[in-house]
């Protein structure tokens, strides 16, 4: 994965507006270059692999940035699944906003659950509680964090088995 580093001032301007850098970077960059959405669901299950390891290496020194990067890793992993299920009424909706909203992402799961089965939803809620009680209210140890990670994980390698080919986890 290259770096690329972005102004400090973007930076802000889009965290102000409550933008994730990185998936809005990946989004825009991919739009203007006309990806096709297989590839575009690959950019996101990057992303998701990424954040999933760093969330890992965080939970016993930082249960906060843990939960939050678990979180990341699972959102990801449900625009990856979004996308390569075709879920169009949710992605056109992402297209004409411009970027990814929760009600966007609680019906992609949904949605996904649908086609895929229950563990779509069943991760997606334990990710849900580590954004919600992990990050936000800081009211999770990394105990809390550690027994909701392999939900996170299962939801990962899930799309990514989806995205190679396969209808299950």
């Amino acid at each position: 994965m290259a770096v690329v580093s972005i102004p400090k001032v973007i930076v802000e301007k889009l965290v102000e507006r409550g933008i994730d850098v990185e998936t809005y970077v990946v989004d825009m960059l991919a739009k203007a270059v006309g990806l096709d959405p297989e590839a575009v669901a690959e950019a996101h299950l990057e992303l998701a692999v990424k954040f999933l390891a760093e969330g890992k290496a965080l939970v016993d020194r930082d249960p906060v940035q843990a939960s939050e990067k678990l979180y990341k890793a699972a959102e990801e992993a449900v625009k990856a699944l979004a996308i390569r299920l075709n879920l169009s009424e949710v992605l056109k909706r992402v297209e004409e906003r411009g970027r990814w909203t929760v009600a966007d992402l609680e019906k992609a799961v949904l949605k996904s659950s649908e086609r895929l089965g229950g563990w779509v939803r069943q991760s997606w809620d334990a990710a849900w509680v580590l954004h919600v009680w992990g990050f936000h209210e800081a009211r999770l140890d990394a105990e809390d964090v550690k027994v909701r990670a392999p939900d996170v994980e299962r939801l990962v390698e899930g799309a990514r088995r989806v995205l190679e080919g396969g209808r299950s986890a």
